[in-house]
């Protein structure tokens, strides 16, 4: 049986394997139990992704939301970000995600948010796990049962939310030509929206919300060829590439060119920065790019441990202008604490028509590194002894210890950590030129291999 991850990420399983109605409903009253500690009569907001397991664990978990006590509002299929502004303007105590994000068809996954739209934090969810591990909940009469309702704003207020922090008169006067991969996830119904409000002659490629993804969903260079291809073939500005749940962002530039998640982030960086001087948060495997940014505006830049609630929590309290993780989530707390794929192709939009320059040129203004990422078959307890391993190994240098271990060396950087959502553990280094990079990652394999 395969693992049923449980992280910061949410809950994460294979259908009909380590995730099943009856472990979502356990998880809807666990977290109604959990919520009926402070609140009498606690509200849920509820969305799913187009997996064709979205209904199920859904209206599993709902129902055991509402045996415990809390009522149920169902958006239906919606982002990520949507479900996140949703729980605020509903005034909901709690928010959840149906969604695997990045994972193949056959994960799904429930991912909980709090009443101000952030993921739930590493202790709430530990708390959590305790809850659903006692099975002592709080089943009351007929009286006691939550409500079900549904809710079909979602889309548009997102939407809305987002477009009223751009330029949106100086976009549509450019009137670009976008072409963009929805991967037939939740982004196909807002982005068009979105995209049309903004003049852009859109190209949608697997545009239908019902799930099945055309290509391996995660919006990676392997993954994305068809994109490259329709860019080049329409002659459009750029191209995007969101994830099932549309909370992540890849960008080709217009001669097809696949320039990758890390340069989603940067952009947007860029473009905030452009207008309003404040402080950056990102993750620990987020690209240096990042910090050369800011330098030119003289604003800091916060690491934190990888994870939306890690970075999140840290931009509330740092009062951070813009944040995110450079796997193409994008975070601004004027549109909620959540990636947000909507505010990225907004913001990139913006940065065209603002600066007059191609995607192209606007990479080549930015220092280039060579990132190199690896997947390591790894369980939890193998990526404990080798982050102690490359702790002891590369002691003098200080080694950053919030996330697996991350070793600086000036201009380049090796990181080491399992993965939230994957049975995997992630090696990812960054320098000036590929072979560099690779001596980091030959450096932490060799390691792994002296067992």
């Amino acid at each position: 049986m395969a693992e049923l991850i449980i992280s910061v990420s949410g809950v994460r399983g294979i259908i009909g394997d380590s995730l099943t109605g009856q472990i979502a409903f356990d998880f809807g009253r666990a977290l109604a139990g959990n919520l009926r500690r402070s609140i009498q009569q606690p509200t849920i907001v509820i969305g799913r992704d187009s997996r064709r397991s979205g209904p199920l664990i859904l209206q599993a978990f709902s129902a055991g939301a509402m045996e415990a006590g809390a009522s149920v509002t169902d958006l239906g299929i919606v982002t990520t970000p949507t479900v996140g502004l949703m729980t605020r303007f509903l005034k909901a105590s709690a928010g959840v995600v149906i969604t695997a994000s990045h994972n193949p068809a056959p994960y799904n996954g429930i991912k909980m948010l709090q009443s101000n739209g952030i993921a739930l934090s590493a202790s709430a969810i530990e708390e959590l796990k305790t809850s659903y591990a006692a099975r002592n909940w709080f089943c009351g009469n007929v009286d006691e049962i939550g409500l079900f309702t549904t809710d079909s704003r979602g889309h548009a207020h997102h939407v809305q939310t987002v477009l009223q922090y751009f330029d949106t008169r100086k976009i549509i006067q450019k009137r670009y030509r976008v072409v963009l991969d929805s991967i037939n996830g939740a982004g196909s119904i807002p982005s068009p929206m979105l995209l049309g409000k903004l003049g852009v002659e859109l190209i949608h490629l697997n545009g239908t919300a019902d799930g099945h993804f055309a290509h391996t969903p995660e919006p990676i260079r392997e993954n994305l060829t068809g994109l490259c291809d329709a860019v080049m073939k329409h002659r459009a500005a750029v191209g995007f590439a969101q994830d099932p749940d549309a909370d992540r962002l890849a960008i080709v530039d217009e001669n097809g060119v696949y320039i990758g998640e890390e340069y989603t982030l940067a952009l947007c960086v860029l473009n905030r920065l452009m207008k309003k001087k404040g402080p950056v948060v990102c993750n620990l495997s987020t690209s240096r790019m990042i910090d050369d940014i800011a330098a030119r505006f003289d604003v800091p830049v916060i690491r934190t441990p990888v994870g939306e609630a890690n970075v999140a929590g840290r931009m509330m309290k740092e009062n951070a202008l813009i944040g995110g993780e450079g796997n193409g989530g994008v975070i601004d707390l004027r549109v909620g604490p959540i990636r947000d794929s909507l505010l990225g192709m907004a913001s990139i939009l913006e940065l065209l028509a603002e600066t007059g320059k191609t995607i192209s040129q606007l990479v080549t203004d930015i220092p280039a590194y060579s990132v190199i990422k690896e997947k390591i078959d790894l369980d939890r307890a193998g990526a404990a002894k080798l982050t102690e391993k490359i702790a002891a190994r590369f002691a003098d240098h200080q080694p950053d210890r919030q996330d697996g271990v991350r070793v600086d060396f000036g201009d380049r950087w090796v990181q080491f950590r399992a993965s939230n959502t994957e049975p995997i553990a992630r090696l990812i280094a960054e320098a000036r030129t590929a072979a560099e990079a690779k001596t980091l990652i030959d450096d932490v394999l060799a390691l792994r291999a002296g067992g």
